[in-house]
């Protein structure tokens, strides 16, 4: 049977405002819960406020690979953020953290290993440590005590020397006592006292923060002012599907590793970027593989470190590849995205070497594949190259705007009011459930909550959501709408 259709008409404000008054005075015949009142009478004020924060100095964390760079950094930050696995060469990127010691805050800086005469993804990932180098207020050298100074630490000394910045000298894996007469071996290379770590236990970690202090300035000259509230996006999807050539093309710099190994990127990457005046945090993150129990190692930390790069972010860019066809996996990052309740943009990458007279039946393809958020905007770009990377923006505003966006309670209620009349739901058992009133609940995503006489099907909730979004809009956001059950009181 199909659905009459309805154009619904926005009511005036007076009209919304008395609907809502006589629909109030209604509940209070009904059997309602203490946190049914406190939704009732919330101000509905969820906006967060962020302020503006200063330059903070940047301290980088510099040597060669495997000697406890991420170890350090994750002892410096008190929790395990940075990934960590007893092998060279899982860190890669350069990846900036807010860090605070002794009432001090300061960006700290992890970078991949450094190493001399390297070819590939080790070349370029040497170079992004050397941009650490050359983007920092003060460095700390970290060198293995156990092994003593190789011909790759003086390779580093040197690059230090030349770069004039100030640098603190850290002995890793001195591990007690016995251990500090090959920390004391390491005065040879000329940088000053060395530090004995264990960045693994803590050990001796507060001499070496109190030494970092000392060597960075007050004032920044490398540090990037936040302004107020950039919003977060995150760049997600499969492995190699071009995340990080993405945030590259739109940063307009090689801020992160590229290379054609799928699962380059380990750890999630914030960049500041400005895009026509307006600044954006863009997080590239790990490529989502398998479901996270079927992975290990540094893949497993770089999944869960991907799920919290979506949860701190508030819209989400999923990235699908337009040259293969959508996999599982796909669906399953764009679920993730939606389960998170963040606003969602669509961008197909490689468009641009899609045959132009298969573009039509791609997009017929698409329609059926993304059936289930048809809601969400999507974008036809080419990571690579840039091609319509400037509509990324427009959606991304899009997307936000609406998962912002309150409905007034009053508007919410004549709307419904409207949408029962022309289609009410169907008897259940003799009986037809009444929609007695609706709120809002929050924003960030869209929550309503509707108080009935009795249950709602779930496909006159998905009549619901889809009206809403006709009659609305909230196109890129995910909407929640939750049913109260409430029965008259008893005389």
């Amino acid at each position: 049977m199909s659905e009459p259709e309805v154009e619904f008409v926005l009511p005036d404000e007076a009209g919304d405002a008395e609907r809502e008054r006589a629909l109030r005075a209604g509940l209070a015949e009904y059997e309602l819960e203490d946190d049914d009142l406190a939704l009732l009478h919330a101000e509905g004020d969820d906006e967060d406020g962020a302020g503006a924060e200063a330059a903070l100095p940047v301290l980088a964390i510099v040597g060669r690979p495997n000697v406890g760079k991420s170890t350090l950094v994750n002892r410096i930050l008190g929790r395990r953020e940075a990934v960590v696995e007893d092998k060279p060469g899982v860190t890669r990127d350069r990846v900036s953290y807010p860090a605070e010691w002794s009432g001090r805050r300061f960006t700290l800086v992890d970078t991949g290993g450094w190493e001399v005469d390297v070819a590939g993804i080790d070349k370029r990932v040497a170079e992004q440590a050397e941009v650490a180098i050359a983007l920092a207020d003060a460095v700390v050298f970290v060198v293995d005590a156990t092994v003593g100074s190789t011909d790759t630490d003086e390779q580093v000394v040197r690059l230090l020397r030349r770069s004039g910045k100030p640098v603190v000298l850290c002995a890793n894996k001195v591990d007690g006592p016995a251990a500090e007469a090959d920390a004391a071996v390491l005065w040879s290379l000329g940088l000053g006292e060395p530090y004995p770590v264990s960045a693994l236990h803590g050990r001796g970690t507060g001499d070496l923060l109190d030494a970092i202090l000392d060597a960075l300035p007050e004032t920044s000259e490398h540090g990037v002012v936040r302004p107020t509230g950039p919003r977060r996006v995150a760049l997600v999807g499969r492995p190699n599907v071009g995340k990080s050539s993405l945030l590259n093309k739109v940063a307009g710099a090689e801020r992160v590793v590229v290379d054609d190994i799928a699962g380059t990127t380990r750890d999630p990457v914030d960049e500041l970027i400005e895009l026509k005046g307006v600044p954006w945090v863009f997080v590239d993150t790990a490529g989502i593989r398998r479901r996270v129990h079927q992975t290990s190692g540094a893949d497993f930390y770089a999944s869960l470190r991907t799920q919290a790069a979506i949860e701190k972010a508030e819209v989400a860019v999923v990235l699908l590849d337009a040259s293969q066809p959508m996999t599982e996996q796909d669906t399953r990052v764009v679920q993730q995205v939606i389960d998170a309740g963040r606003a969602l943009v669509i961008a197909y990458n490689k468009w641009d070497l899609m045959d132009a007279d298969r573009r039509p039946y791609l997009e017929r393809e698409i329609e059926k594949e993304l059936v289930q958020v048809t809601w969400a905007p999507r974008v036809n770009i080419s990571a690579k190259t840039g091609w319509h990377a400037e509509r990324l923006v427009p959606a991304l505003e899009t997307a936000l705007d609406s998962w912002d966006m309150r409905i007034p309670t009053g508007r919410l209620n004549a709307f419904l009011g409207e949408l029962v009349a022309a289609h009410p739901h169907p008897l259940r058992g003799g009986k037809q459930p009444r929609i007695l009133f609706a709120t809002q609940a929050s924003t960030r995503p869209p929550r309503f909550v509707i108080f009935t006489t009795g249950f709602l099907d779930p496909g006159y909730r998905r009549y619901i959501e889809r009206r809403l979004r006709e009659t609305f809009g909230f196109e890129g956001t995910p909407i929640s709408i939750s049913v109260r059950v409430r029965e008259k009181r008893k005389r």
